[in-house]
C-alpha cells in the first residue's frame, strides 16, 4: 500500500499534502522554496522550522516535490539531496512546476500549459510529458504576466507620477509615502520577487479604474505575445492555467483568448487539489 507527500512550490508558499489509502489527506504549509533565491542552509532552516518531518507520525513511501526553479537538473539534484536528507525518503521525485501543473490540469490529454503566479512560464504537454517549454528569464528579463512583473508596473507608476491622485492614495495606504525606503527594500532584502509581486493586490481592490484595467492586460498581454501566440500549437490545443494571478484576472484571460481565437481551458488558483486526484488514482 503506497502513500504519497506531495509539494507545490512557489517562490512565495509551498502546499504540502501527505495521501494515505482509507485516510483524509493531510495538509501543510510553508514559505515557498527557490533554488535560485535561497541557498541550501536557508531551505534546510526553513523545512526545519515550518515542517519538521516525523516519519513514525507522517510515514509516506514516495515524496514528488514540484516546485519553480526545479525544472533545472542542476537544481533537480540540489532539492534532490535536501528533500531526501530532510524527510528520509527514499523514492523521492523532483520536478518543475509546470509538471505539477500538467498533471494537475491535463491528467493524460494534451495542452498547452501556463503558469501566473510570483511568475510566469509556459509549455506543450503531450498528454504523458513536457515536449516543449519556453525558456524562463527569471523576476529580472522575464516573468511576463506574472505577479512580480506587474507589481514592476505598479511601482513604476506611482514613482513616475503616472497614476492619478486616487491610485497615489491608494497605493500610500498600503504600501506607504517613503519611495526611498521602497526602493530599498527591493534591493536590499531577500526575494526581491516576493516584494514585487506584493504590490499585486492594489490591482485586485481597484478593479474597473481605467490605469488598473490597462496594467492588467497590458501585462497579460506581453505573456500572450511572449509565450503564447509565437506557437502554433496554441490555436490547436485547450490553454491550461495556473496561479494567483491567473485566478484572480481570469476575465482578462477570457479576453485575450478570444481576441486571438484561442481555447480557454481550466483555470485553477493552485494545482494541488488536481494532483491529490492524479496521486490518489495511484494509490492501491
Amino acid at each position: 500500500m503506497a502513500s504519497y507527500l506531495v509539494a507545490d512550490s512557489g517562490s512565495t508558499k509551498t502546499d504540502w499534502c501527505l495521501m494515505r489509502k482509507g485516510k483524509k489527506p493531510v495538509h501543510f504549509s510553508t514559505q515557498g522554496i527557490n533554488p535560485y533565491m535561497q541557498s541550501k542552509e536557508v531551505i534546510v532552516e526553513l523545512l526545519k522550522k515550518e515542517l519538521p518531518w516525523d516519519n513514525a507520525k507522517y510515514k509516506a513511501d514516495h515524496l514528488h516535490y514540484f516546485g519553480a526553479g526545479a525544472s533545472n537538473p542542476e537544481k533537480q539534484a540540489f532539492l534532490h539531496g535536501i528533500m531526501k536528507s530532510h524527510f528520509g525518503i527514499k523514492k523521492t521525485e523532483v520536478q518543475g512546476d509546470l509538471v505539477a501543473a500538467a498533471r494537475a490540469l491535463c491528467g493524460d490529454k494534451k495542452g498547452r500549459v501556463c503558469i501566473l503566479g510570483t511568475g510566469s512560464a509556459s509549455c506543450y504537454y503531450n498528454g504523458k510529458k513536457i515536449a516543449d517549454q519556453r525558456p524562463s528569464l527569471g523576476y529580472i528579463a522575464g516573468d511576463e504576466g506574472g505577479g512580480n512583473y506587474m507589481g514592476k508596473r505598479i511601482l513604476q507608476y506611482y514613482a513616475y507620477g503616472t497614476f492619478d491622485n486616487e491610485l497615489k492614495i491608494a497605493f500610500e495606504m498600503r504600501f506607504g509615502n517613503d519611495l526611498r525606503q521602497i526602493i530599498n527594500t527591493l534591493y536590499h532584502l531577500p526575494n526581491p520577487n516576493r516584494y514585487l509581486a506584493s504590490f499585486v493586490p492594489l490591482l485586485k481592490d481597484c478593479r474597473g479604474h481605467y490605469m488598473v484595467e490597462n496594467i492588467i492586460e497590458d501585462c497579460l498581454n506581453d505573456f500572450f505575445h511572449t509565450s503564447i501566440l509565437k506557437h502554433r500549437n496554441s490555436w490547436n490545443l485547450p490553454l491550461y492555467f495556473s496561479g494567483s494571478v491567473a485566478h484572480e484576472f481570469r476575465d482578462v484571460l477570457e479576453n485575450l483568448c478570444g481576441q486571438y481565437e484561442l481555447e480557454l481551458g481550466k483555470v485553477q488558483k493552485s494545482p494541488m487539489e488536481g494532483l491529490i486526484r492524479y496521486y490518489k488514482g495511484l494509490i492501491s
